[in-house]
C-alpha cells in the first residue's frame, strides 16, 4: 500500500515539475510524466535484480572505469600527440566499454569467486575438495553420517536453485513431500552444525530456460566439480556429458559384505518368492536373497549354499538353496 502511495506521488510529482520547470504546456507536463515513469520501471528493474548481483554490478562498473582512467594516465604519460587526439576523441566510448566488460565480467564471475577459500590462495595449504550436491543426497539423509566420518571433508557447494526447491517441497501440501523438503533443509543445517572439517558454501550461479538437473549438471562442469547424487537419470546425464559423480547408492552397494558362490549362509526365509515354490529372505544389509524351492520352510532358519549374485544398478540379488537336512535352531 505504501509503495503504491509513493508511486503515485512520483507520478504527480514528476508532472506538477515538468509543468513548473520544463515548460507551462503540454509538452512539459510529457516530460515530467516520462521521467516519473522512467524513475518507477527503474525501480521495479531493480526489485527484480539481486543485492549481490548488483553490489557485483556496481564494482565491476567502478573497477571498468578506473581501468579506462588509468588507460588515458598512460596515454598522456606517453606525449605522443597522434595517440593523445585519438585517445580523447574516444574517451567516452572506451569508458563505456570498459565499464561494461568490468560489470559484466564480476557479474559473471561472481559465484566463482565466492566459492573460492582464502586456503585456496595460499599456496603453503592444499586446497580443499569441492563438492556439489544434489537434492536427492539431502533428502535421503545418508550423506551426514558419511561427512561424520571424514570422508567428505571440504567444501559442499550447495546452489540456490537447489535450496529453492527443497524450501518448496518443504511447503508442500502433499505430507510426503512436505516431510522430504524439511528432512533435507535439517540434513543440510547439521551438517553445517555438527560436522567439523566440512564446509557448506551457497552459491547464486543459475541458468535460464534450463531444468533443475540440466543446472547441476552445467554447474559441475563450469566449476570441475564432482555431482554428489543419488537420482539414477542425474547420473546417467551427468557421467554422458564427462561429469564425475559420486552415487550414495553405488557406494552403499560396494560397502556390502561379499557373497562368493558356493558358500553356505544363515537364513530366515520370511516370505514366498515371485516364481512357483521360491522363498525368499534378507541378508543383515538388506541385500534380497532368493532362495529356490524355499516356500515350504517359511518362517524358518536355514541353512542355504550361494548359487549365483546378480549385479543390477537398483542393488544385489542372491540365488541360494537350501541344504537339505540342516535345520537351524
Amino acid at each position: 500500500m505504501f509503495l503504491s502511495i509513493a508511486r503515485l506521488i512520483v507520478v504527480l510529482a514528476g508532472l506538477v515539475l515538468g509543468y513548473l520547470k520544463v515548460s507551462p504546456d503540454a509538452k512539459g507536463i510529457l516530460i515530467g510524466t516520462g521521467i516519473a515513469i522512467l524513475v518507477l520501471v527503474v525501480e521495479l528493474l531493480i526489485q527484480t535484480i539481486k543485492l549481490d548481483d548488483l553490489f557485483a554490478a556496481v564494482i565491476g562498473l567502478i573497477s571498468g572505469l578506473i581501468l579506462a582512467r588509468l588507460l588515458g594516465f598512460l596515454v598522456e604519460w606517453m606525449d605522443n600527440k597522434p595517440a593523445f587526439k585519438i585517445y580523447s576523441r574516444y574517451d567516452l566510448l572506451l569508458k563505456i566499454v570498459f565499464a561494461y566488460i568490468g560489470m559484466l565480467f564480476v557479474v559473471r564471475k561472481k559465484s566463482e569467486l565466492y566459492l573460492l577459500d582464502r586456503d585456496l590462495l595460499v599456496p603453503r595449504t592444499p586446497p580443499k575438495r569441492l563438492l556439489l550436491l544434489d537434492t536427492s543426497v539431502l533428502v535421503d539423509g545418508r550423506i551426514l553420517d558419511i561427512a561424520k566420518t571424514g570422508f567428505m571433508a571440504g567444501v559442499l557447494i550447495v546452489p540456490e536453485f537447489i535450496l529453492k526447491e527443497m524450501h518448496i517441497l518443504s511447503d508442500s501440501e502433499d505430507s510426503f513431500r512436505r516431510q522430504r523438503g524439511r528432512r533435507a533443509l535439517d540434513i543440510l543445517k547439521n551438517i553445517q552444525e555438527d560436522v567439523p572439517g566440512v564446509e557448506v558454501k551457497i552459491t547464486g550461479k543459475d541458468y535460464l530456460n534450463i531444468t533443475a538437473d540440466e543446472k547441476l549438471v552445467k554447474l559441475a562442469e563450469e566449476l570441475k566439480v564432482p555431482l554428489v547424487t543419488n537420482d539414477f537419470n542425474l547420473n546417467k546425464i551427468a557421467t554422458v556429458k564427462g561429469v564425475s559423480v559420486l552415487n550414495i547408492n553405488q557406494l552403499a552397494n560396494a560397502l556390502k559384505p561379499v557373497v562368493l558362490p558356493g558358500e553356505t549362509l544363515e537364513l530366515m526365509i520370511v516370505k514366498e518368492g515371485k516364481d512357483h515354490e521360491q522363498g525368499v529372505g534378507y541378508l543383515e544389509d538388506g541385500t534380497m536373497v532368493v532362495v529356490e524351492d524355499g516356500r515350504s520352510y517359511i518362517g524358518e532358519r536355514k541353512k542355504v549354499f550361494v548359487q549365483s549374485i546378480l549385479q543390477t544398478d537398483a542393488g544385489r540379488m542372491v540365488f541360494v538353496r537350501v541344504k537339505k537336512r540342516e535345520t537351524v535352531r
